[in-house]
């Protein structure tokens, strides 16, 4: 049997961290001290929950030409811009929206990137799902999509076979600063959740579904702890 198999027979307890609105650059920069701590066995897998102000963030494959507007309108919608080595082109994060962050050791998953993103994908659509919603995949274009547009992204960054960056879900985010850039590198319409069910439920609860979702997939049990213990002067 596999060591891939072995690993899921068994529960891992993996911690999760509930920021709430938090800016960006602070959650980056934790990103990568937890990076660094899992790397050196100092803590156990983590994955952030978080909602973000407004910024555009440019992967390793992306290009600021895919920002459609000129700098004085990105200042004025208070848009920040960052450039970071996840995989994937650019992307928004904002209010209304929830972003995944994990932190954790792909050995235990059987140093499998692609099961991995799958696993982050297959998340969502079983999100979807609980709303009466059909999420699907695109060959070569990670994600999760409704239709013709796009309601969850994902984009990942792995050294020594930890994570870091992840998966951006649209519960009831601004379509007009997506429409400041194509989202992705692709000329594409967002989707997002309110939209598609005529509510906007709480960050919160859609947290705790896509938590719960994710927890026999990867082979998890999550425990909450509190991030003040975590941010080592990152705020």
């Amino acid at each position: 049997m596999s060591s891939w198999l072995k690993s899921r027979e068994r529960t891992q307890i993996v911690t999760h961290l509930p920021l709430g609105r938090t800016d960006y650059a602070a959650v980056y920069l934790l990103q990568r001290q937890l990076h660094e701590a899992r790397v050196a066995g100092k803590i156990r897998d983590t994955v952030i929950t978080v909602e973000h102000d407004p910024v555009f963030t440019i992967g390793r494959s992306g290009s600021a030409n895919n920002i459609l507007v000129p700098s004085e309108v990105l200042d004025a919608a208070g848009i920040t811009v960052y450039e970071v080595e996840r995989g994937g082109d650019i992307t928004y994060h904002g209010p209304g929206q929830l972003v995944v962050y994990p932190i954790i050791d792909l050995r235990d998953q059987g140093r499998d990137l692609r099961r991995y993103i799958r696993n982050l994908e297959q998340g969502v659509i079983d999100l979807l799902a609980e709303y009466g919603i059909e999420g699907q995949r695109r060959p070569g274009f990670p994600g999760v999509w409704v239709g013709a547009r796009k309601i969850a992204s994902v984009g990942v960054y792995v050294k020594h076979w930890v994570t870091r960056h992840g998966l951006a879900f649209n519960v009831a985010v601004n379509q007009k600063h997506f429409g400041m850039i194509h989202p992705c590198g692709l000329p594409i319409e967002m989707a997002s959740l309110n939209e598609l069910i005529g509510t906007a439920p709480s960050l919160t609860a859609v947290a705790q579904t896509l938590l719960a979702k994710m927890e026999p997939l990867f082979g998890w049990e999550f425990v909450d702890e509190d991030p003040a213990r975590y941010w080592r002067g990152t705020k």
